[in-house]
């Protein structure tokens, strides 16, 4: 009786996991618990803990996830000595790096460089609040440049992605897959109409998003559709910040806060078929999913044209303005949209036939990258 075949053993080296949310944790967790479904690919997740209280060895979603202490507590460095023995000694047929900005990735690249294990990375680039940190980007990927052109595979998460890293890199756009996160709201409750003048702008409360560019922009709005007011979806550091300056533009009262459970996507649904358009200015999105959602649900949006969002200003789903635009120039865009929100009277938004990538197409197309990979990809 013939013995069944090895799964390959595949790791997943990032910086932060569950019980920590955000877009990078809950792209993995979706990632590794699909594939592990699969039961193609044997997967584990390595992982490093700020706090020093988490288990170093668990099980999350079915999927084993090893972690290992990094430095400083509050930061977001991710130094962590412990971190390449499990990848030097595990024995895995390829290792999965996901993101870039931290000390995690060039760790794990290099762990699995000397182990002489093919590895992939996952980009994840995304903003940051520090204008120094921000500034000190580009030099970064330089730096880094090297270390992935020794990759087996390089994945973006968007068009922009992928061309940025191209350019970084110097390498074609075929040595690139393109997989976008997955993401998909439920159908927006039956027969909602848009609340008159409400603008909406979701997303962590830190600066790099731009929430405070839509508050400086509310007053002038106003003077154009005096029913305007703004809903803040989200929570975050910068929060204090944007009621202070709601509170100096003196429009306190027409700027609203809500954080709603990042798992409760019909509450997401439902806000955002209550608003007549969503502003978008964040400085940086690789994949911006909350805006592609808004776009499917039919709800109008003002975005910046840059990066990820700048992808889908290029497609016709977003009503750009330009990543320097001022408040008359953001305020012009939001009236338009309102207005002719306003001008289909108390109707609800019409769903667009746009295409969502889900947490399923995501799974597939990766292990496809991993089939081509294991099948004789660079080392």
């Amino acid at each position: 009786m013939t013995a069944p075949a090895r799964r390959p053993r595949v790791l997943h080296v990032v910086q932060r996991y569950f019980p920590e949310m955000g877009g990078l944790e809950t792209h993995v967790a979706e990632v590794t618990r699909g594939l592990a479904a699969t039961g193609e690919f044997d997967v584990t997740v390595l992982t490093t803990d700020r706090s020093g209280s988490l288990a170093r060895q668990d099980v999350v979603n079915g999927v084993p996830v090893l972690r290992r202490r990094s430095w400083p507590r509050e930061g977001d460095l991710y130094l962590s000595p412990g971190l390449p023995l499990p990848v030097l000694r595990g024995h895995w047929d390829l290792v999965h790096v996901q993101g870039i900005n931290t000390l995690a990735p060039p760790v794990g690249m290099l762990a699995a460089r000397a182990a002489r294990t093919p590895f992939v990375l996952t980009f994840h680039s995304g903003g940051h609040s520090s204008p120094v940190r921000t500034a000190g980007r580009g030099v970064q990927y330089r730096v880094l440049a090297p270390l992935l052109r020794r990759a087996a595979r390089l994945i973006a998460v968007s068009r922009f992605e992928r061309s940025a890293f191209a350019a970084v890199t110097g390498l074609p756009e075929s040595r690139f897959s393109v997989i976008p996160n997955g993401g998909a709201l439920p159908p927006s409750p039956v027969a909602v109409a848009p609340v008159p003048g409400r603008i909406v702008t979701s997303g962590r409360l830190e600066r790099y998003k731009g929430h405070q560019r839509v508050i400086e922009a509310l007053p002038l709005v106003r003077r154009e559709v005096p029913e305007a007011h703004v809903v803040v979806l989200g929570s975050g550091p910068y929060e204090q910040e944007l009621r202070d300056l709601a509170r100096r533009a003196r429009v306190a009262e027409h700027v609203e806060f809500r954080a709603l459970p990042p798992a409760d996507r019909a509450a997401m649904a439902g806000e955002l078929a209550r608003a007549g358009v969503m502003a978008a200015m964040s400085d940086y999105e690789a994949h911006p999913v909350g805006v592609m959602e808004a776009v499917t649900l039919g709800l109008p949006v003002v975005g910046a044209d840059v990066a990820g969002i700048g992808d889908l200003v290029e497609d016709g789903l977003v009503h750009g303005v330009a990543p320097t635009a001022g408040a008359g120039d953001l305020a012009a865009a939001l009236v338009a949209e309102l207005v002719r929100t306003r001008s289909r009277g108390a109707v609800p938004h019409t769903p667009r036939p746009v295409e969502l990538p889900t947490w399923e197409t995501s799974v597939a197309a990766t292990a496809e990258v991993y089939r081509t990979v294991l099948g004789g990809g660079r080392r």
